[in-house]
Formats: structure tokens, sequence, C-alpha cells
């Protein structure tokens, strides 16, 4: 008998705590607000040793959450003697984060050059960015240029820690193209090969100067249209540069 009403009273008080705990609503849990923020990055600003006159660059912005991102992208080179040289690519795009290290990217794009012989595309382009398994980063893009023309891009790179503060970066870059580009110096099939280390030494996470080398092969109808402007189709280049973001 003792035993059942017992039973009965912790029965009783979890009905009426329960009962309590509904009315009671102290802490209601409102959704976070989306947080946005952004970066921007000088990835390279180079001087070629062997070239003095040459200046090239990386420049890389994006804003926005963790799911969603608005990017630009700017890679070129500048001849600083005669004034003349060429803009790799400039690409606004969006991104939208597919998994934990890829995001999704679309936009447009322009490549050109400009001096006496200057010649331009401008285009619409879709790709991948991300972080590949041992932490390579990669970032690749299909584009198709305003006349229809059709060519990809394709960059991987990885940081190597040696310390906490020096960093050697292998870096391989690539383009293929399924049509002829003949203004642009393009022509189809695989256009380049070029496979550099930078050595960079972070002053602050945010400064670090570099040196480092680059060894490139041009391929195919690329490396016919080189030869016909009296081109390299394969060099060395030994460069200083920095590094820095904010």
């Amino acid at each position: 008998m003792l035993k059942k009403l017992l039973i009965g009273i912790l029965l009783t008080t979890s009905l009426s705590v329960a009962n309590e705990n509904e009315k009671c609503n102290f802490y209601p849990v409102k959704p976070m607000k989306p947080l946005y923020y952004g970066q921007l990055l000088f990835d390279r600003i180079e001087y070629n040793i062997e070239n003095k006159n040459s200046l090239d660059y990386e420049i890389t912005g994006w804003y926005g959450g963790d799911y969603r991102r608005v990017w630009i992208e700017l890679e070129g080179e500048h001849n600083t003697s005669k004034d003349e040289g060429g803009i790799e690519k400039f690409d606004i795009l969006y991104g939208k984060l597919i998994s934990p290290f890829w995001d999704i990217r679309g936009g447009i794009g322009y490549t050109g050059s400009y001096g006496d012989n200057g010649s331009n595309r401008t285009m619409a382009l879709i790709g991948l960015k991300g972080l590949a398994p041992y932490f390579f980063e990669i970032d690749t893009n299909l584009r198709i240029t305003s006349k229809g023309e059709v060519y990809g891009d394709f960059e991987a790179e990885y940081d190597m820690l040696f310390t906490q503060r020096l960093i050697l970066q292998p870096r391989i870059d690539t383009t293929f193209s399924f049509s002829k580009i003949e203004e642009l110096g393009i022509g189809t099939g695989i256009n380049y090969i070029k496979v550099g280390l930078r050595l960079r030494y972070e002053i602050k996470r945010e400064f670090a100067p570099y040196i480092g080398i680059n060894w490139a092969k041009l391929f195919g109808q690329t490396k016919a249209l080189a030869k016909d402007e009296d081109n390299s189709t394969d060099y060395v280049d030994l460069f200083i540069g920095i590094r820095m973001w904010f």
C-alpha cells in the first residue's frame, strides 16, 4: 500500500512540474542574425628578376557569410618599360557552399591584353573552388566567351610548413581549350603547364615576403602561335614578391 502511495505522489509531482514548465517561457530562442565579413588577399605581387620590367599580380577579394559569398578575382602582368601587359582574368562571381570544403561559383569574366596589339574577350563562367584531400587548394573554371569559344583553367597549390612562419608553396596551373582563339594566343587542347615554388616568411600572418621560381612550357597549337610571334615556348623565371591580406 505504501509503495502505491509513493508512486502516486511521484506521478502527481511530475505532472505538476511539466505543466509549470509549459507555462514558463523566460528565455525564448531567437534565430541569430547572419554575420557578414570579407577579405582582400594580395596573393602574388612579384617582380621578375629575369625580365626586370615585368610585374605579376594576383588579387582575390570576397564578402559574404559562411554559405554565400561574392568574389572578385584579378590576375595579370604588366611591363613597366613599355606600358604593355595583359589581364589573364578579371572575374566577378557569386559562390554557394555545397559541402564543408567546396564552393560552386558562377559569374562573368574578362581577359585581354593592352598595348599596340591589344585584344580581349568577355565571358560567362562556372567553376569550383575549395580544399581537396591532403589540403590541396583547388580553383578550376569553365569559360564560354561572348563569341561562343570554350576554354577552362585549373590551379592547385599546397602549403608545406617548415616552421610556423617559413612556408614553401608548390603551385601548378594550366589552361585547356576546346576552341582556337588566335587573338589571345590560345590553341585547342592543353595550352601550357606552369609549375612554381614560392618560399615565404610570414613576418606577420598578414604580411609575407617571398622568393620563387617558375617553369613553364607551351604545347600544341598554343606553342605554334607563340613561335609565330617570336615568343618563348619554354622558360624559367626567378622572382621576388610579397603576399599580404586584410
